[in-house]
């Protein structure tokens, strides 16, 4: 069966990089070989301060392999939900205490690395951004639960999502239908109890296989494909809109947009865009999680790189399988600058997947690193009529 997906018409102009030499020029001079997709959006202001967008596409349409970015859902979701429940004394700092299924998830009962010693989902959210933590997802997905994660994606309009699995955890299709019981504990007492949940929700059939070859989580080679098809499934078209929807929610449709209030937003917002130095709880040693440590666009991950203060990113990459992937906005509140921009490379050289050779230090990295500065240059230059009021978005200590 082959798998169709909606693909609007490139108009992400080949002027921009055609001359520019070094890494930029050879991904795009290979972009099918590299599987590219970008979508990067201008916005403009009118007087009222309202976003005017445009957007410039690039190969989107394709199968990619989400990894990480599929957090970013989780994490807004995961908010709507506590906000949906509207339980007295129930909140996102609320200790979370989570029961274990034996041969899918462990239970929670403490977190050692929240000064409190206990789990939240303000915790987890946290350790999303932060450093992209899987255990962390995986608490939200089964919060969240797999069938109501698909079918609030698909209200927002994002029909081709597939949010199927955890992520670092080698389970069975079937095993990731089960989200772990919970509950949630105001002064030692239940106020919520969520009880062991099984998905009966039916996928639509695809056909995604990539490579020439795949190693097991037992580390044995098989030879052939590897089918992603029952792996999740983000287009980047759509993790494109949910960014866009969180920054900009009075710009979009009703569908697209969550039942989340100014005191969430400026949560998620410090949390997209905080250094992993910059938190107190939790806390991570600097040397191993830099600054630019999941900063991708623009600053690729590089170690040495210092990121000016008036420039912050609001993002979530992930990378997995020789997929690398980041969705950012971007504000430079010194020269008055805005951006949104996505991008997914894939920079497995061998076509062998799952043998940790793949090419994200030297050659994916280094490209949305390029990708961002590239965009970011010509924003700079771009001239605005209007200034954009950036305030909403500083960061708030």
């Amino acid at each position: 069966m082959q798998t169709l997906y909606y693909r609007p018409i490139d108009n992400f102009r080949e002027s921009w990089w055609r001359h520019r030499k070094g890494i930029l020029e050879a991904i795009f001079s290979q972009a099918k070989d590299y599987r590219l997709q970008i979508i990067y959006t201008r916005i403009d202001r009118n007087e009222q301060q309202r976003p005017l967008f445009r957007d410039y596409h690039f190969q989107t349409g394709g199968y990619f392999y989400p990894a990480s970015t599929v957090k970013l859902p989780a994490a807004i979701l995961a908010m709507e939900k506590i906000r949906d429940l509207d339980i007295n004394n129930l909140n996102i700092h609320t200790p979370l205490y989570i029961n274990s299924i034996p041969g899918v998830n462990t239970g929670v009962q403490q977190d050692h690395s929240a000064a409190s010693g206990q789990a939240s989902i303000a915790h987890y959210i946290k350790k999303i951004f932060l450093i992209s933590d899987n255990d962390a997802y995986n608490r939200l997905y089964e919060f969240i639960g797999q069938e109501a994660f698909n079918r609030r994606l698909w209200e927002n309009g994002y029909r081709d999502v597939q949010i199927r699995h955890r992520v670092g955890l080698p389970l069975h299709e079937e095993a990731n239908r089960y989200s772990n019981g919970m509950q949630f504990k105001h002064q030692d007492q239940v106020i919520y109890e969520q009880p062991d949940t099984c998905s009966q929700l039916a996928f639509a059939a695809r056909e995604d296989r990539i490579g020439k070859a795949w190693y097991d989580h037992k580390g044995v080679l098989q030879e052939g494909p590897m089918d992603f098809s029952i792996r999740n499934r983000l287009p980047l078209a759509s993790l494109h809109e949910i960014m866009r929807s969180i920054f900009f929610p009075e710009a979009v449709t009703n569908e697209q947009r969550y039942r989340l209030n100014e005191s969430d937003y400026d949560f998620l917002y410090r949390c997209m865009s905080q250094y992993p130095a910059e938190s107190t709880d939790p806390v991570y040693d600097p040397q191993q999680y830099h600054q630019s440590y999941v900063k991708f666009l623009l600053y690729g991950g590089n170690k040495q790189a210092n990121i000016p203060s008036d420039i912050r990113i609001f993002n979530k990459p992930g990378w997995a399988y020789g997929f690398l992937t980041d969705t950012a906005y971007i504000a430079d509140f010194r020269n008055n600058i805005e951006f949104l921009l996505s991008a997914t490379v894939y920079v497995n050289k061998d076509g062998i997947l799952g043998d940790d050779h793949h090419s994200f230090e030297n050659i994916g990295k280094p490209f949305l690193q390029a990708l961002g500065a590239m965009i970011y240059e010509m924003e700079l230059e771009r001239p605005r009529k209007v200034i954009p009021d950036l305030s909403r978005f500083q960061p708030k200590v």
